[in-house]
């Protein structure tokens, strides 16, 4: 069993930055790639990016490229997004997920494993 934590989320002023951390116990995260999703209310669980179990391949939603980066740290077990230049379209709960694949998709049926969730709201 994985256990997914997130952690990061919080308050911020438009324009501002933060950045998430997900700890994924076990060597089925570190073999797997990793993504975040994200659900704002009232809409469904949406994709925003994701990396593959080395972190040599990532890709991105089209709304936060150029201003989010995934990366990963499998000695640390560990996933970062750094998101910067935040709006207020970001604020949603933010979801870490571990797939059962070497790459990520885009699709949610590709993730197994999943995270509680972490708040991020974007104040204007």
């Amino acid at each position: 069993q994985v256990q997914v934590t997130e952690s990061g989320g919080g308050l911020v002023q438009a324009g501002g930055s933060l950045r998430l951390s997900c700890s994924a116990s076990g060597r089925t995260a570190s073999n797997n790639a990793m993504a975040w999703f994200r659900q704002a209310p009232g809409k469904e669980r949406e994709f925003v990016a994701g990396i593959s179990w080395r972190g040599d391949s990532t890709i991105l939603t089209d709304s936060v490229k150029g201003r989010f980066t995934i990366t990963r740290d499998n000695a640390k077990g560990t996933m970062f997004l750094q998101m910067d230049g935040l709006n207020s379209e970001d604020t949603a709960v933010y979801y870490c997920a571990v797939a059962l694949r070497s790459y990520p998709s885009r699709g949610r049926e590709d993730y197994r494993y999943w995270g509680q969730g972490t708040q991020v709201t974007v104040s204007s």
